[in-house]
């Protein structure tokens, strides 16, 4: 196709709606993009863009280009993509950061040692863009709103309860006064979620620790910057966090976190995100997988 570049420039500068993030993005000059504009402007002899302050806008008919350069360069994408795992057992995964390393990780060698397939995963929370550097599933809790195009499959649902070493809990020895209550920036609410679920059930041991939250002002209460910290924080023997099942289930079975008051259902679930149209049979073999290693994962 005569252009091709012109072309791409016009793509990436249709969807920024401005020749200096288009610039940016495609790692070249400001005038090298408008000078790729007007080669594509001359050849279709017609006007894409105008001028609105510093940005740019699209014509009429720069918005009607703007949706076939859309379809073409996103199914030349999707086409890279197909060819990357054409003949690969590799397969490129989301996972939640703390279920990656406390659950995850521990089971997956065996995982890959059966079917000889190399997952490679990467971390992170809340809303994904599967197809995004080749991402083909994501495991997350339900916690945010989970975009229509994708297929869900529920793994395991969720329950949450106090956890802390068996050392310190024998500090305690049933003091809550001196109770260090551990939280984390990335589940701020862990805590008061779980009393006010457990307030009728568990009134007494819910009191003393409302009462524990109410004294942080005075040390008695440490802010951690994520989730994993709090629970390997409980584990060193620093305090009591709010811990989640099935993230804390081998630290429990192997003893080194104890779980008082047992648990509750959080009301979400962690679930696998995977596209509605994906056919590939790696895909299938681990989503099967994780189902059947996820039905092992809920508190006794």
């Amino acid at each position: 196709m005569r252009h091709l570049k012109a072309f791409h420039v016009f793509h990436i500068a249709a969807a920024s709606k401005s020749y200096t993030q288009a610039a940016l993005k495609l790692n070249i000059t400001h005038g090298a993009v408008s000078k790729q504009v007007k080669t594509l402007e001359a050849y279709l002899d017609q006007t894409l863009f105008y001028r609105q302050g510093r940005d740019v806008r699209l014509t009429q008919e720069g918005e009607l280009l703007a949706q076939y350069t859309q379809r073409a360069f996103g199914a030349l994408g999707e086409g890279i993509d197909a060819l990357s795992k054409l003949g690969s057992r590799c397969l490129n995964v989301s996972c939640e950061p703390t279920l990656t390393m406390r659950w995850l990780m521990p089971r997956l060698a065996a995982f890959n040692l059966e079917h000889q397939v190399d997952v490679r995963l990467s971390t992170a929370g809340g809303p994904v863009n599967l197809g995004e550097n080749g991402l083909s599933m994501a495991i997350r809790r339900d916690d945010f709103e989970i975009p229509s195009e994708y297929l869900v499959t529920p793994l395991v649902n969720e329950w949450v309860g106090p956890v802390c070493s068996p050392d310190y809990w024998s500090s305690l020895q049933n003091n809550f006064a001196d109770i260090a209550l551990l939280h984390s920036q990335t589940r701020p609410n862990a805590w008061q979620d779980w009393l006010l679920d457990n307030a009728t059930d568990k009134p007494e041991i819910c009191h003393k620790v409302t009462a524990a939250l109410a004294a942080k002002e005075v040390g008695r209460s440490q802010q951690l910057a994520h989730f994993y910290f709090c629970l390997q924080a409980a584990q060193d023997g620093l305090g009591m966090a709010m811990g989640s099942y099935p993230l804390v289930q081998d630290e429990l079975l192997s003893g080194r976190l104890i779980a008082p008051f047992q648990f509750s259902a959080s009301g979400h679930q962690y679930i696998l995100l995977s596209k509605k149209d994906a056919k590939q049979s790696l895909e299938q073999v681990f989503k099967a997988w994780l189902v059947d290693s996820f039905s092992n994962s809920l508190p006794c």
